[in-house]
């Protein structure tokens, strides 16, 4: 088999990372929060630079495990995008497809780091295209054998729509883990699941397209759109199914959590690095797991990302005929 060409189109970031003993949750109700009193200085133990942005973090590990992968977006000349390209040229990650233009910034984001994980994020999106997908060559989609389009700022499910119609129409797969811009418009967003290979969401986005109270409800239902769909559920896990097995798996590991940031986009690229390559379902959701508890044991998005040949322990998975 060939090596798997996977292109991630999506936004990116530069992030500041803020670690205090002050950022300490507490519950109101059912929110938690961090107070921030006006006028005072609270002090910062750790702070850590890492590039970010959900379509750059999958990038990186596709890139570690040994696929072809591209990146695609557009960029401007300030320092934040200059970081951006620099890691990922850094990473091995074809940055070929990416546009850059004075007109366009990369998004900044500050992030307050709870002593518990957690994370409050103050988020700049920067400047890039918009729906009608100016300045990028989607001609590139065709090149590849897989796309993952996620977090498209401005251009949201329209743009969306746009890139997968090209998928489709170049005969290209599609993974879609969609983020916030993309979430915003479910109608538009399920109506387009039929052009879409792999589905990867939580499961309060599962229901905002499907009906089901349970994980495992939910991926059936969902399996009447897409092939693959994929349902996590935080620390209790995800349900998986392709329409022959239902994969059920709890927590790879328990691990002292340093922050959540990007482990969402760990578990999905993960989970595609294999599943593109052709490893079975079960395999492909232990390596997802294992990428997203690594991830999540450092600062930043990119830092614990698996590399290719990684030993991996056993975890609770079964596996049952659907």
């Amino acid at each position: 088999m060939s090596v798997p060409k996977i292109l991630a189109i999506g936004k990116a970031t530069q992030d500041v990372f803020l670690k205090s003993e002050e950022f300490s949750p507490h519950m109101e109700g059912k929110v938690a929060y961090t107070h921030l009193p006006l006028g005072v200085k609270m002090e910062v133990e750790d702070i850590v630079f890492a590039t970010g942005g959900n379509a750059s973090n999958v990038a990186v590990t596709f890139a570690r495990q040994g696929l072809h992968s591209s990146y695609m977006w557009t960029l401007g000349y300030d320092p934040a995008s200059e970081t951006v390209l620099h890691d990922l040229d850094e990473e091995g990650v074809d940055t070929s497809h990416v546009v850059r233009g004075e007109k366009y910034r990369a998004g900044y984001s500050n992030i307050l780091i709870a002593t518990d994980g957690e994370r409050t994020i103050l988020n700049n999106r920067g400047v890039s295209t918009d729906a009608s997908a100016r300045d990028l060559n989607l001609d590139a989609i065709a090149d590849a054998d897989w796309i993952y389009p996620t977090s498209l700022a401005l251009g949201g499910i329209d743009l969306l729509r746009v890139i997968v119609d090209k998928a489709e129409e170049s005969g290209t797969k599609v993974m879609l883990n969609p983020a916030g811009p993309e979430l915003a418009e479910p109608k538009k967003l399920k109506a387009l699941l039929a052009s879409v290979d792999v589905l990867c969401v939580n499961k309060e986005e599962m229901q905002m397209l499907v009906s089901g109270e349970t994980s495992e409800e939910l991926v059936r239902h969902a399996l009447h759109y897409v092939p693959v769909a994929i349902v996590s559920d935080g620390p209790r896990g995800v349900v998986a199914s392709d329409g022959k097995t239902i994969v059920t798996a709890g927590m790879y590991e328990d691990v002292p959590v340093v922050d959540r940031t990007g482990a969402g986009d760990a578990f999905a690229s993960g989970f595609l690095s294999q599943w593109a390559a052709g490893k079975s379902l079960s395999e492909a959701i232990v390596f997802g797991s294992a990428n997203s508890t690594s991830v999540v044991t450092k600062f930043g998005a990119k830092d614990g990302i698996l590399h290719q040949n990684v030993q991996l322990h056993d975890m609770p998975i079964e596996e049952k005929p659907f």
